[in-house]
């Protein structure tokens, strides 16, 4: 892998080496399991910018990741961005929330070779998840990466934010799409969209998109496994 520390500093987020030994490791691991199960399309020689850079920039942001938050990564996948977030920041607290179980076997064999006592591994759907009362509105920040639509987001996600929180979304280019019914399906979940935060990286354009935590989330949401999918939050609908 091009040296990740080296990508860190160029991207301005600065680790101790410690930190940037147990990123190494995990990037290792994941080249490893995933000679044996689809975990990653990533090449070796992107892997350093496309998922470790991308998952650690928005740390730059620090008024969003003050220490010792409480945190779960929902649709985490390979581990992007919440795994990552839990070997540079051990002050977080982190929950890895995902649903197929070959990847939560790969997940907690990562946070047991890194010996990572701050994360921790749930399999579940975040519709059922969310409407668990260990889970729900617990969270100073729910993250996801990659996973869906805006609006499909905020209904993933705000369920588990505390109020005075922030649900935070990676999302690409074509996010400005999703404005209109990202900031319906954030308002009738109890958020507001704030302004999104240009994550530059590369030739790529990334933004993170912050969504406050104002009010309670009503009880029906989110609705049951697959609806929020299916029948997505939009600009004058129910």
């Amino acid at each position: 892998m091009p040296d990740l520390k080296e990508a860190l500093n160029q991207a301005g987020v600065q680790l101790e080496e410690d930190a940037v030994s147990r990123l190494n490791r995990y990037h290792d691991m994941l080249l490893d399991w995933n000679t044996r199960m689809d975990l990653t399309s990533v090449t070796a020689r992107d892997m350093a910018a496309r998922h470790f850079v991308d998952s650690l920039l928005p740390l730059t942001q620090n008024a969003l990741f003050p220490s010792g938050l409480r945190l779960i990564d929902v649709g985490t996948g390979a581990g992007f961005p919440g795994l990552a977030l839990a070997a540079a920041r051990p002050d977080f607290t982190v929950t890895l929330l995902e649903a197929q179980g070959k990847r939560c076997q790969f997940l907690q064999a990562v946070i047991d070779d890194l010996q990572l006592k701050n994360a921790q591994v749930i399999q579940d759907r975040a519709e059922m998840l969310g409407q668990n009362s260990d889970h729900r509105e617990r969270y100073d920040r729910a993250v996801a990466r990659a996973v869906a639509p805006l609006n499909v987001l905020c209904e993933y996600l705000l369920p588990f934010v505390k109020v005075g929180g922030f649900a935070l979304c990676w999302k690409g280019p074509a996010v400005a799409e999703e404005g209109a019914d990202g900031v319906f399906a954030a308002e009738a979940l109890g958020g507001r969209l704030e302004p999104f935060i240009e994550m530059p990286q590369q030739d790529t354009r990334h933004v993170l998109v912050p969504v406050l935590k104002i009010e309670k989330t009503l009880p029906q949401y989110p609705r049951k496994n697959g609806i929020p999918a299916k029948r997505p939050l939009k600009c004058g609908k129910k």
